[in-house]
């Protein structure tokens, strides 16, 4: 979540459509793994549009009870990994958590605009159930192709909310009230409709497909202790003394 989200001030549509996002961005694969990752995303937005159309809460429903899945299968996995080894994770497991519980926040607030029908609900669960023991097995043989996939994924996220936006504006979707379970999480005014939900959501995708992005990356690069990352970031915010970041989590001092 984007600290603009966690301050003191409570954020108005304005504050919303100021922190900077871009619409544009698309990861271009770069070899056959993320190429494969690519067509898998591909494959699954194909049915999403032809049963969903234009149902775009519902739509969302469904990407969020999906989108939810791959932080605490990958937390899970390596924090299994973690305690045979006895060392630490690199700092990946606290992040990952917190990326599934965003996604389930994602999908507590839209269940509170919209009821699905009990054949959604079926649907949803039956995707759910599917999607998570896929994604178990290819994060089992190949956890930088999956981080790739949620980096797609949550690409297409970005679009679809940037689709829902436009419906907002255009006076095809309705601009009711946000929900109380939103105001409260994402710190916005008292005044708070969907459209300021969707920004704010939109917002909080952006970050984990740019994050998954990342991810990926590093394990192509074998740099998975992200804690190095950290420390810097610490120091430049004044939290922890100057060090040489690598120096303190050089191999000799992990544990």
């Amino acid at each position: 979540m984007l600290d603009e989200f966690m301050g003191k001030k409570r954020l108005s549509t304005k504050d919303l459509e100021a922190i900077p996002i871009d619409l544009q961005y698309h990861r271009e694969p770069a070899n056959v793994s993320d190429w494969v990752a690519y067509q898998v995303v591909k494959a699954m937005r194909f049915p999403t549009d032809i049963f969903f159309r234009t149902k775009y809460i519902h739509r969302v429903v469904a990407l969020e009870t999906v989108a939810a899945v791959p932080g605490m299968v990958a937390g899970m996995l390596r924090h299994l990994r973690s305690l045979r080894r006895c060392s630490h994770d690199g700092g990946w497991i606290s992040h990952l958590l917190h990326e599934a519980e965003n996604e389930r926040m994602h999908l507590l607030t839209w269940m509170k605009v919209s009821q699905p029908t009990l054949f959604e609900r079926a649907l949803v669960t039956a995707v759910q159930g599917v999607f998570f023991n896929v994604f178990f097995a290819l994060y089992m043989v190949s956890d930088k192709t999956a981080h790739r996939v949620v980096g797609y994924l949550e690409e297409q996220a970005v679009i679809s909310y940037t689709h829902m936006l436009d419906e907002i504006d255009a006076g095809v979707l309705e601009n009711g009230p946000a929900p109380r379970i939103a105001i409260d999480y994402w710190n916005l005014e008292e005044s708070a409709t969907v459209r300021d939900v969707c920004l704010a959501i939109r917002l909080d995708e952006n970050v984990h497909m740019l994050t998954n992005h990342h991810l990926s990356d590093r394990i192509a690069l074998k740099q998975e202790d992200l804690r190095v990352d950290i420390h810097k970031l610490q120091e430049e915010q004044g939290m922890v003394p100057t060090q040489n970041a690598e120096k303190v989590w050089s191999k000799g001092n992990k544990y």
